[in-house]
């Protein structure tokens, strides 16, 4: 399963019960926390999110509604006696902030903290059943997108005609990946004879705070689900560009171009109380738009 929980949908101003961005996505029976701007802790108690089931955290830039959370959580999970290892990608400089307040606060995290400075576009994490890429996007600052992908044998098993052509069970594994199987008695049992093609592997993409610019179709091209920052409704548009923030109806363009499944939007500014709008004017140019709400779970 794939899926997204949305914590935080609003910019850099909490407001109308709404806070700064945070995401869950499942994956693989695992949590990764996309970005934990203030209040983000208690959006998981809330929404019953397990700390304890989180070992990756990914935080696409260092403006403080995307990250000022951060500290509070990696304290509470020693607090609560976690021992497992944390992996953090981030900018680089989010190591000397992190040290900081470690050092000056006298906490000795009881567990691993690995950080992972984020430099360059690629792969960050490469799994068996899975693979995370980061990219870079348009902001003020230095500033990530992430991309997740499942990793899937592309064949199905059929374990009745796999046993008709006397394919043990142990070999299961190896026809899901294509192999054909060999019997003892020298015949060839071709894998599409006991197998079919499987469904596709899910993929979900996070465009962070980023100015329009096309590019970023190319990196989310395809996905199933993309979320896309929507700050400003569309008659904003020359504020949007000054600010390096996105409109509805750019959102949903880069929906277009990717050519993905579905758009969530979000990061909304304070100056909005009503997000209905939003919803509206990015269907008019990508119809599989929805608002990105705080509490729901996307499933792919």
């Amino acid at each position: 399963m794939l899926a997204v929980t949305i914590l935080g949908n609003n910019s850099a101003l909490p407001a109308f019960d709404r806070h700064p961005t945070a995401q869950v996505v499942t994956m693989d029976e695992q949590f990764f926390l996309i970005d934990c701007g203030e209040g983000t802790q208690m959006q998981m108690a809330k929404y019953k999110i397990r700390r304890s089931k989180i070992n990756h955290i990914f935080i696409s830039h260092l403006h403080g509604d995307h990250y000022f959370g951060l500290i509070g959580l990696l304290t509470s999970m020693g607090l609560l006696g976690r021992t497992q290892e944390l992996h953090l990608y981030a900018p680089p400089q989010l190591k000397d902030i992190i040290d900081l307040q470690l050092k000056v606060a006298d906490i000795q995290l009881p567990y691993q903290l690995h950080f992972h400075p984020l430099h360059e576009e690629g792969v960050i994490i490469h799994e068996a059943k899975f693979e995370v890429t980061c990219f870079p996007v348009f902001h003020r600052i230095s500033c990530w997108g992430f991309r997740f992908r499942e990793i899937r044998p592309f064949r199905r098993v059929n374990p009745e005609k796999a046993r008709q052509y006397e394919v043990p069970s142990s070999f299961f594994d190896r026809l899901k990946w294509g192999e054909s199987y060999l019997r003892k008695d020298g015949t060839l049992v071709e894998n599409q004879w006991v197998t079919e093609p499987a469904a596709k592997a899910k993929s979900y993409a996070y465009a962070a705070d980023t100015a329009f610019n096309e590019t970023i179709a190319e990196k989310v091209a395809g996905v199933d689900l993309l979320y896309h920052e929507t700050t400003y409704l569309k008659d904003l548009n020359e504020q949007a560009g000054k600010r390096f923030h996105s409109t509805t109806a750019q959102a949903a363009t880069i929906a277009r171009e990717a050519g993905v499944q579905r758009l969530i939007i979000g990061h909304f500014s304070s100056k909005y109380e009503k997000l209905l709008p939003f919803e509206q004017e990015a269907r008019e140019i990508f119809p599989n738009t929805d608002l990105a709400l705080e509490g729901v779970t996307y499933r792919i």
